[in-house]
């Protein structure tokens, strides 16, 4: 249903040099966070495909960085500014600042699964939204394939370690992300709401305060006011 939206979005050449540095950002600080998986597991099998995963987590961080400094050089980027979508569709899946150290294997692998497939299905929308820009149509391809070599070793690799309540795991995963869904979508409608209700109060309530401090003015007497002599007391005590 989002597919205009993003077609949209990314038909701007400013908007796309934002997003594609925004998702070269947090594929690097998910690849930093799957390294550190890496060193905390007891799994040698899960180490080795650990790194194997953040390697290409950061090598897909330096292609979205090259690609978006190509674009640079055709079009400048002129302004930060503008709508960019990112509450209703983000960019890029990272780890949500998850705990690494706290998480089990079993767990991680039930998120990182659940989060390489929501990313693959992402990148599927941004790969085929791109058929004006083939060289970043190209890059999303390029990613597409690891990201579903990602999603199917974590399901095989969860199945292993827990063969019998993965399912489980799963389902609490998805049910956390869920909820960071739903914080994300609260998060971008409440800015909406903020804007508009200051913006309300801005050009209608705003107003009768101006006028009625204009009027209050007004009748203030300019320069000095004589004070009679019996009004006021010596200043030897607070009040």
């Amino acid at each position: 249903m989002l597919i205009p939206v993003q077609r949209w979005i990314w038909s701007d050449a400013d908007r796309r040099v934002q997003k594609l540095l925004r998702f070269s950002e947090t594929e690097t600080d998910g690849g930093r966070d799957i390294l550190r998986a890496a060193e905390v597991t007891s799994d040698p099998l899960l180490r080795r495909l650990y790194l194997e995963h953040a390697i290409d987590e950061f090598r897909h961080g330096v292609l979205f960085r090259h690609r978006a400094a190509a674009l640079l050089k055709v079009s400048p980027c002129r302004s930060n500014s503008g709508f960019q979508g990112d509450w209703l569709t983000p960019g890029g899946h990272g780890l949500d600042d998850l705990q690494v150290d706290g998480e089990s294997d079993s767990d991680m692998l039930a998120f990182l699964h659940l989060s390489e497939k929501a990313a693959a299905s992402r990148f599927t929308v941004y790969r085929d939204v791109m058929q004006h820009d083939p060289p970043t149509r190209a890059v999303f391809e390029e990613i597409l394939h690891d990201e579903t070599f990602h999603m199917n070793y974590t399901l095989m690799q969860l199945a292993r370690v827990e063969p019998k309540r993965h399912r489980r795991h799963l389902w609490r995963a998805r049910l956390s992300r869920l909820w960071k869904v739903y914080l994300r979508l609260a998060t971008g409608l409440s800015g909406i709401l903020g804007s508009m209700l200051l913006t309300i109060q801005y050009f209608v309530l705003l107003p009768p305060f101006a006028w009625l401090a204009k009027r209050a003015a007004r009748r203030e007497l300019s320069g000095w006011t004589i004070v009679s002599p019996g009004g006021s007391e010596s200043l030897d005590r607070q009040y």
